[in-house]
């Protein structure tokens, strides 16, 4: 199983590992309550250096990653970020994430912890002759999150640079440790989130450096459990439980956001064109509030009565409500909020009701 460079780190602060994507990463370090409400209330420190990771090179990056991904990448300038995904030729979601041009190089980032599948995608569709290169960077490149309502202030004390202007999805270079870092505003918590993408080498010394400056707002590092808990209270969907090859974009509600009507031609548009034309979106993605305490797998069956409506794709206990927060995709007449509902866990029936995403809103 792989390791973060961080690994000695979250062994020292008490971490419980688990796999992730085939990476030991941190579930909690000892008290997940802790460290979700240090992201609510001040400043939270994750290490998402599982995540997968790609620098696409050479002169005709743009125009291939163009004519293959879902949004349209030909308005944004160096330092600009969208989301996008990457579809079957039937609309069906093969990926997720998100893309940001630099000067030299377009990056995309997985919105999810799906390993290598995004870069084997996409990699299938680098034909001969195309001036593009794909680096695989999940092992040689880092990333941080810094989440909460003090996170721009601990980057600002950790390295001087400052962010109260750096738009959502925009990236500001940087230098930690001599090396050349990129910080992102983006979207993991619901709150306010910057990643800093960094060379691997440099990780130790920017995650010592956060912690250090992080002390005065009482920081805390954050693993898997209290940050599912902080994505699904967001309304946050992900490639793997949620976005997959089970999903067309429209029915994850992603319109205006992961995907283009008007770019042209890519694999998957002809479906989702159509689907806007003729509004014959047969599901959609919808929050559920669930009275139980056993959180239920992936692919748990909805009910309407005796009749199966539909799927949870994630769920985690929410200790606040006492119930457990979910996603789900019931056909669209039962996706309205306030619609009653069941979930078959372990052959019994979970009450189940229908609520607007997000579960809640934060600055």
């Amino acid at each position: 199983m792989k390791q973060s460079r961080l690994h000695d780190r979250h062994q020292q602060l008490g971490a419980i590992f688990e796999d992730t994507s085939g990476w030991s990463m941190p579930t909690h370090y000892g008290d997940p309550a802790a460290e979700y409400a240090a992201v609510r209330g001040a400043v939270g420190l994750s290490d998402l250096s599982h995540r997968g990771k790609i620098r696409v090179t050479g002169d005709d990056r743009v125009k291939w990653l163009q004519s293959i991904i879902s949004n349209d990448l030909l308005p944004l300038q160096a330092g600009q970020g969208r989301y996008s995904s990457f579809l079957t030729h039937k609309g069906k979601m093969l990926g997720y994430f998100r893309v940001y041009v630099q000067a030299d190089a377009v990056w995309i980032e997985d919105v999810g912890e799906v390993g290598e599948a995004t870069f084997l995608a996409l990699r299938k569709f680098l034909l001969y002759g195309t001036k593009a290169k794909m680096e695989h960077c999940a092992e040689s490149w880092g990333l941080l999150l810094v989440s909460g309502p003090r996170s721009a202030e601990v980057i600002k004390a950790a390295f001087g640079v400052e962010l109260t202007a750096l738009q959502l999805l925009h990236t500001l270079p940087a230098t930690i440790g001599g090396q050349q870092v990129f910080i992102l505003h983006t979207e993991e918590t619901g709150e306010q989130d910057f990643e800093i993408l960094l060379p691997a080498d440099a990780l130790i010394t920017a995650w010592d450096q956060l912690m250090a400056a992080g002390k005065a707002f009482d920081i805390k590092p954050v693993g898997v459990q209290a940050r599912e808990l902080l994505r699904i209270e967001a309304g946050l969907p992900k490639a793997g439980p949620d976005l997959n090859e089970e999903i067309v974009p429209p029915e994850a509600n992603l319109e205006g956001k992961a995907f283009s009507l008007s770019k042209g031609c890519y694999p998957g548009q002809e479906v989702v064109a159509r689907m806007d034309t003729y509004g014959n979106v047969r599901r959609h993605l919808v929050g559920l509030i669930i009275q139980n305490q056993t959180v239920p797998p992936a692919g748990s069956k909805l009910f309407s009565g005796e009749r199966e409506v539909g799927w949870v794709s994630s769920a985690v206990f929410s200790p606040q409500r006492n119930a457990v927060l979910a996603f789900g995709f019931p056909l669209r007449d039962f996706s309205a909020p306030d619609t009653a509902l069941t979930v078959d866990v372990a052959g019994t029936r979970h009450q189940a009701t229908v609520h607007a995403l997000p579960f809640q809103k934060h600055s």
